[in-house]
């Protein structure tokens, strides 16, 4: 007897021909094909979504990096609130300027008529201006950075359900023609099964990368939303022991 014959081989033998994966696709019901569309579609948009936040968190991280080196080199606040219109994709950078402005706004209303440009100098109670406007300029930032990350979440949670949801029409497809044939073996169901297995698959293709690009993205999100917090705690700092006397 001989061993070793490889199912593709043992079906050449008996004059079956084997289906590759595109012609189980295209052979499929129009339920799984219905299926596999939307989730090429999910995982096409996912991937589109993926390599856009990589750039956007990428582009962020590093442009928070060079303004933090320029506010600590950098004595004059005017001076570090002109180099910040270069890092426009700086979320810590957009809540500095958010603290600047207000900063500035309070010292003009708290301008003595008829008086120059003053040094920086208002009441106490400024602080808590300055403060919720930088925490306002954060969630902003936040927001932004978190935009179509729902898409993620959603691909990660619901492809594998509408993959099983084409997996289980096929099988079901599968089995009631089994019942008008006169066949009963396991070759008359097995291409029918085969060929809906492929909407679970392509379900799970499609939220592997998902989940895992959302989980690194929030954490990502995550640091930089502790760096904006860290640096506007280090601003209120400054502006309460230099100007808010």
């Amino acid at each position: 007897m001989v061993v070793g014959i490889v199912p593709a081989a043992l079906a050449q033998a008996e004059g079956v021909k084997p289906e590759g994966l595109l012609s189980m696709v295209t052979g499929s019901g129009p339920v799984v094909q219905a299926v596999l569309y939307i989730l090429i579609l999910f995982s096409i948009l996912s991937w589109a979504i993926v390599f856009y936040k990589f750039r956007q968190i990428r582009v962020a991280q590093r442009q928070s990096e060079r303004f933090t080196e320029v506010f600590w080199d950098t004595k004059n606040l005017t001076t570090i609130h002109t180099a910040s219109q270069d890092f426009k994709q700086s979320p810590v950078a957009q809540v500095f300027r958010a603290g600047y402005q207000e900063l500035v706004r309070l010292t003009r209303a708290k301008r003595p008529p008829g008086a120059g440009d003053p040094a920086l100098t208002t009441e106490l109670g400024g602080v808590d201006n300055v403060e919720r406007a930088m925490k306002r300029a954060a969630r902003q930032e936040i927001t932004r950075l978190e935009k179509s990350l729902t898409f993620l979440a959603t691909t990660a949670s619901a492809a594998p359900f509408i993959g099983l949801f084409g997996t289980v029409w096929g099988i079901m497809n599968a089995f009631r023609g089994l019942s008008v044939t006169q066949s009963s073996s396991i070759q008359a169901v097995a291409p029918g099964i085969a060929e809906a297995l492929i909407a679970t698959a392509t379900g799970l293709v499609a939220a592997i990368p998902a989940v895992m690009a959302y989980n690194h993205f929030a954490r990502q999100i995550r640091v930089l939303s502790a760096e904006m917090e860290n640096f506007a705690s280090e601003f209120l700092n400054i502006a309460e022991r230099h100007f808010l006397k």
